[in-house]
């Protein structure tokens, strides 16, 4: 029935709890655009991020080598403290005495972690990376490669500082340690997104606190992951320009489960860089001993499927039946098993696969919604998830292509019409 307004009817009206809040949202927005401008709210969208990892290689690396030698110019002495880097970090890797000439020529890289140049002396910490293919046959242990690789595990690495979480949002300096880890040695076998496009939105500080597999699923699939693990870093500032406490834990599996936990400190905000890196280096220590214990198997709930908690497909049961009575005139009593009516018969739900675009998470929640709220839809959940591109869901229907279709096409969405599949879009 129409509602009957005049004149007056609106003289008395008054804003609701509701209506006033979306008021009050829209004059917070446009102070803010007047403020700090569009282009500031943009970029906390589309800002600048995405650290692309280092070389993955299989290389050797022997890090924490200390130098301190001295030359006719600086330029000497550092050529003199890279040589004596070059043998100690063989030594140090267990291997067989060899020419200096000869260790040189199986050095592929030399990573500078800190270095200070004067005009006659050289003081570094440096790592010498071998080459694995010449090398490995004179050290044993390091290279042997025996130890059992894990599955491929993607590693969300969640900052807290200055009280806010964050994991791509930004370029963070915990994102970066774990860039710049070079885990060819590890027998973890890291899945390090970028952190660019569609990762920021895909992978967030809140993601390692859900537990639904069907989620976990498709975020796994997105990476060719397995399992999940979260190293997470706290810092907490003493005070401004003063000594920086880290606390780093090591997690995995969707249900955040504890390994281990530590603490170190840098004297400023100079040290942090180094100090992160040190972190990296223990917690790839911890989920390598993880491993070797078999804690890193991965999670088989997360390959099962995206099925509901069976108390949850209960409730739902429930909540259907009692809108089927009430709009046959009766109630059921708590004891009764919810069915149909019982002239009807439930018409057999079908399959069908729908894709439609995901610009955004925004996107992929109102697609759903659209779907599960269509009628005669008992379930949908996404397949393949690809933000920014195209997704797909899989939908259980009791009824015609051609109902559902049109039913879509009342709420708003263009709609074309395959075999067995639909393809929407605003």
């Amino acid at each position: 029935m129409t509602p009957n307004l005049t004149l007056s009817h609106l003289g008395r009206w008054r804003p609701g709890p509701a209506a006033t809040l979306l008021g009050g949202l829209g004059v917070a927005l446009a102070v803010a655009l007047v403020a700090i401008g569009p282009a500031r709210l943009i970029a906390q969208v589309e800002g600048e991020r995405g650290i692309l990892p280092v070389a993955t290689s299989s290389d050797i690396e022997i890090t924490g080598i200390a130098v301190n030698t001295t030359g006719k110019t600086g330029w000497e002495a550092r050529l003199a403290g890279w040589k004596a880097a070059q043998k100690q970090a063989w030594i140090k890797a267990g291997g067989a005495p060899m020419a200096d000439g000869t260790i040189e020529s199986m050095v592929t890289a030399v990573v500078i972690e800190r270095e200070q140049i004067g005009p006659r002396r050289y003081i570094a910490t440096l790592t010498i990376v071998f080459d694995r293919a010449r090398a490995g046959q004179y050290i044993g242990g390091v290279a042997t490669g025996a130890r059992a690789r894990s599955a491929p595990l993607l590693v969300i690495p969640v900052l807290y500082s200055g009280g806010v979480a964050q994991v791509f949002e930004v370029r963070g300096p915990w994102q970066n340690a774990w860039a710049q880890f070079r885990g060819g040695t590890s027998p973890i076998d890291y899945v390090r997104p970028s952190g660019a496009g569609g990762d920021s939105l895909l992978v967030t500080a809140g993601q390692p606190a859900r537990r639904s597999r069907a989620w976990w699923h498709n975020v796994l699939d997105q990476f060719g992951a397995a399992d999940v693990i979260v190293p997470e870093a706290r810092l907490e500032r003493q005070w401004p320009g003063g000594p920086v406490r880290g606390t780093f834990t090591a997690r995995y599996g969707p249900d955040r489960t504890f390994l281990e936990s530590f603490t170190l400190t840098a004297n400023d905000e100079a040290g942090v860089t180094r100090m992160l890196a040190d972190a990296v280096v223990r917690i790839d220590a911890a989920y390598t001993r993880a491993l070797e214990q078999g804690l890193l198997k991965p999670d088989p709930t997360i390959r099962q499927g995206s099925g509901m908690d069976p108390a949850l497909v209960a409730l739902v049961q429930r909540a259907q039946a009692l809108e089927q009575a009430k709009q046959a005139g009766t109630a059921p009593t708590d004891g009764a098993t919810p069915s149909a009516t019982p002239t009807a018969a439930a018409a057999p739900a079908s399959t069908i696969t729908i894709q439609f675009a995901s610009p955004d998470a925004g996107a992929v929640d109102a697609a759903l919604a659209a779907v599960r709220g269509a009628p005669g839809v008992q379930g949908a959940s996404t397949t393949s998830l690809a933000m920014g591109g195209t997704s797909v869901m899989r939908v259980s229907y009791a009824g015609e292509l051609s109902a559902l279709a049109a039913a879509l096409r009342a709420r708003g969405w263009q709609v074309s019409v395959g075999s067995n599949a639909l393809s929407i879009r605003r």
